[in-house]
């Protein structure tokens, strides 16, 4: 049986669908699904055809702003196995998601599927995590991940994973997953999200409630006794430019007075105004929020808080707490989200003074 291999067009839907069908008893993609990755989806979906019909595809989904490709599904029809088309088409898969610049391709299967995992581990992806109530019917999946583009490695620090619940609370998110991550015993936990929130809130933003600036981010870590840096490099309250009410400014003046007042009055280090030094953060095992213009991400221009995870030569890894489903993202797509250093440093300087902003979260102090 000869296979060709070629995009996948609208008129293939029909026939994908049939071959969905064949291959999956649950979490199947409906027409809709399979008419928006054709046409519109930031993804790419490789068919294999034996004369007049379609026996495999492959689907690779890409975020936008990083360098992470993964396959969302790879299907083949039953007359087609055991002539090697599985490898053939994840081959094609991971040379689209390289043409698109990405360094490591992921994906997630059940522990039931055999066939399936040992193709994957022949083809060198290695298992990292297992997620409990993954699919429809409530089974788990395994989670692998695979280098696809040479580049140094990064290291296997475990950066515990908390998704936001509000629009607003992405700061008091990261600040959880930090301070889980530096003290394990610690819960993260609803409550004391919406807490932080209250802490470290600048009251107002351009619409909605608002989001939380990094002096209010730094004083609620040290309040929770851990050591705190800042690093603002502009003076003076944020966001004022996106608020149209003299009134609501005035508030978030005197809201950005006290926390002044308070920064003075604790041990938070201030820091220079510069780049962020990520050789230094993982040289003193500390952890960063890092606020970013998530338009590189998610095409939204907002304001938005991230957890710097790790860096290596080539990408800094990021955990970002907010899962956009129109994105088609998942709470495994935003973990150790690999980011070349030229998309990072584009992306942490937001609004028109290039505002860069960071909390550098270090282990509990001796006293706490």
């Amino acid at each position: 049986m000869n296979f060709i291999y070629r995009p996948a067009q609208l008129a293939d839907v029909d026939e994908l669908l049939r071959l969905e069908n064949q291959c999956f008893e649950t979490d199947r993609l409906n027409t809709r699904n399979f008419q928006w990755m054709v046409s519109r989806a930031n993804a790419s979906l490789i068919v294999a055809e034996a004369g007049d019909h379609l026996v495999g595809y492959a689907l690779v989904l890409f975020h936008r702003g990083t360098s992470l490709g993964r396959l969302y599904s790879l299907a083949i029809a039953d007359a087609a196995r055991g002539r090697g088309l599985g490898t053939q088409l994840l081959a094609r898969a991971e040379q689209q998601a390289v043409e698109r610049d990405c360094a490591y391709l992921r994906l997630e299967v059940r522990p039931d599927n055999a066939p399936a995992i040992a193709l994957y581990e022949r083809q060198g992806y290695r298992l990292f995590e297992r997620v409990d109530d993954y699919y429809e019917d409530h089974a788990p999946a395994l989670r692998y991940e695979k280098l696809i583009r040479e580049h140094a490695e990064r290291s296997a620090r475990r950066i515990p994973y908390y998704r936001q619940t509000m629009d607003f609370t992405c700061g008091p998110a990261c600040l959880l997953m930090a301070m889980k991550a530096l003290q394990p015993s610690r819960a993260m936990a609803r409550d004391e999200e919406l807490q932080i929130w209250r802490e470290a809130t600048t009251v107002f933003m351009t619409s909605g409630h608002g989001g939380c600036s990094p002096q209010g981010l730094a004083l609620a870590a040290w309040r929770r006794g851990f050591d705190a840096g800042l690093q603002v490099s502009v003076k003076g309250p944020l966001f004022l430019a996106g608020v149209r009410s003299e009134e609501k400014k005035q508030v978030m003046r005197l809201v950005h007075e006290s926390f002044s007042r308070e920064l003075a009055a604790s041990t938070v280090e201030m820091l220079g105004n510069g780049a962020l030094d990520l050789k230094s953060l993982k040289r003193n095992q500390a952890l960063a929020l890092v606020l970013i213009s998530s338009y590189r991400l998610t095409r939204s221009k907002a304001p938005h808080w991230v957890l710097v995870t790790d860096a290596d030569e080539d990408f800094v890894y990021l955990h970002d707490p907010d899962v956009d489903h129109g994105q088609q993202r998942q709470p495994l797509d935003c973990q150790y989200m690999p980011v070349s250093h030229r998309e990072f440093a584009g992306m942490s300087c937001f609004g028109a003074d290039r505002l860069r902003a960071a909390v550098i979260v270090y282990r509990l102090r001796e006293s706490t």
